[in-house]
């Protein structure tokens, strides 16, 4: 384990950021292409759309409530173990997938097992990420989840080839190869010990400020609530274009349209964190708003042209809020307890990506079509808005010290577990 009295900016820390690349891509581009798998498994299993729903559900809600538990494993082995073992995980399960015969194995194997695999390798990884950087930590984290971008627009198209060709079963064979790789990403990441990380405590410790730290536990709500709409157009919005009368492989290409401009995005929110004075929080609340405005609006486009200008918008606009997400949390717990505190939220706000999808698949059942299901997710997000606004600093005024996440840690975790060879003061 790499010792440094501060994070390095640098060195190592880019082979962390290629690492994060490929490991968003192979995680959270799978899960926003796995709407073309949508309308096959409707088909193939001749149920409702909300119960289908729920294997993408189950697998973000699995992978964000067992991130706890890859960021404790990580803290006791370190990350590169973690990782390694949920690639293999991730792939099992897409494996066994292959092999359903019901919904339940399904539920079983894409949504449990590799949801355990996505668990112990986005948050820990994440977590590096933020430890090898702090000037430059927005733009290291926007380079890497740039993965998810570029993985959306070559998944989308590529899994309806796919499935033109071998059927959902040949393509989840082959969609389990893609996700073995993320055991190489596993391997590149070289832990990083960090001169605070010995004055913030144990897991136990650290878990216990942070469920009395009030802005923290005001993130994690608006995560929750951005959370539950914000998955809804990678699932749902191949299967509203064919009830607009699109073929499969158009509706399919427009999300890889919207996957380029949500690449555009992430890269220069990434730059903009950076750059931009002040609490990264308002660009988070600019772009998310933004994002639940252009969500709402789906329903009322209907030409091609209209639904190609929207997708490019909320790809821009969706795409741009992820880095920020990250870039965030340091700024509010601080970098020795970035692990705990990314684990903690990514549990919390698991409960969105568990009811998210299976809301928005009943209001189509309900109603026949997808348009309350895009207007209640940009409600979601307008909502998770409102909630980021009451974070430390919002409204303060534009200055160099608030930029600087290490000020921004509040005084309930300011307390200092001492060290073994510390002598007690009188």
């Amino acid at each position: 384990m790499a010792r440094r009295a501060e994070p390095p900016d640098g060195g190592w820390g880019w082979m962390v950021v290629l690492s994060a690349f490929f490991q968003s891509a192979l995680v959270f581009g799978v899960l926003r292409s796995f709407g073309v798998f949508f309308v096959e498994f409707v088909a193939a299993f001749e149920e409702q759309a909300a119960r289908v729903s729920w294997i993408v559900s189950i697998g973000i809600a699995v992978q964000q409530f067992g991130s706890p538990v890859g960021s404790a494993l990580s803290t006791k082995f370190g990350p590169r173990p973690v990782v390694m073992t949920g690639g293999i995980l991730a792939a099992l399960g897409m494996l066994l997938a292959s092999f359903a015969t019901s919904l339940t194995h399904l539920y079983l194997s894409i949504g449990l097992l590799s949801g355990c695999g996505w668990a112990l390798t986005f948050a820990p990884t994440m977590a590096c990420v933020s430890c090898y950087f702090s000037r430059r930590r927005s733009l290291a984290t926007g380079l890497a989840l740039t993965g998810v971008g570029l993985s959306s627009f070559a998944f989308s198209p590529l899994f309806q080839w796919l499935l033109s060709y071998y059927a959902w079963r040949g393509a989840l064979i082959l969609v389990s190869a893609l996700s073995l790789h993320l055991v190489a990403c596993g391997a590149l990441l070289r832990p990083l010990f960090l001169a605070d990380d010995t004055a913030v405590g144990g897991p136990g410790a650290q878990l216990n400020s942070l469920l009395h730290h009030g802005p923290f536990l005001r993130y994690t709500v608006a995560l929750t609530l951005i959370n539950t709409g914000y998955f809804i157009p990678y699932i749902h919005l191949v299967a509203h274009l064919q009830d607009l009368g699109w073929d499969p492989l158009p509706a399919a290409f427009l999300l890889s349209v919207a996957a380029i401009s949500d690449l555009v995005g992430r890269v220069a929110s990434g730059w903009l964190g950076d750059a931009v004075p002040g609490p990264v929080a308002r660009l988070l609340m600019l772009w998310n708003t933004l994002t639940g405005v252009f969500l709402a609006l789906f329903p009322v486009a209907q030409s091609s042209t209209a639904l190609v200008a929207l997708a490019v918008a909320y790809g821009f606009t969706s795409g741009a809020l992820t880095p920020v997400v990250f870039s965030v949390l340091p700024e509010l717990v601080g970098t020795g307890r970035i692990y705990c505190g990314l684990g903690l939220l990514q549990m919390i706000e698991s409960l969105g990506g568990l009811l998210g999808a299976p809301l928005s698949g009943y209001l189509r059942d309900v109603t026949g079509n997808y348009t309350a299901s895009f207007v209640v997710a940009g409600a979601f997000l307008l909502a998770g808005s409102g909630v980021l606004i009451t974070l430390p600093h919002f409204f303060s005024c534009f200055s160099a010290t608030i930029s600087r996440p290490q000020d921004l840690v509040t005084e309930p975790l300011e307390t200092k577990v001492p060290l073994p060879n510390e002598k007690q003061e009188d």
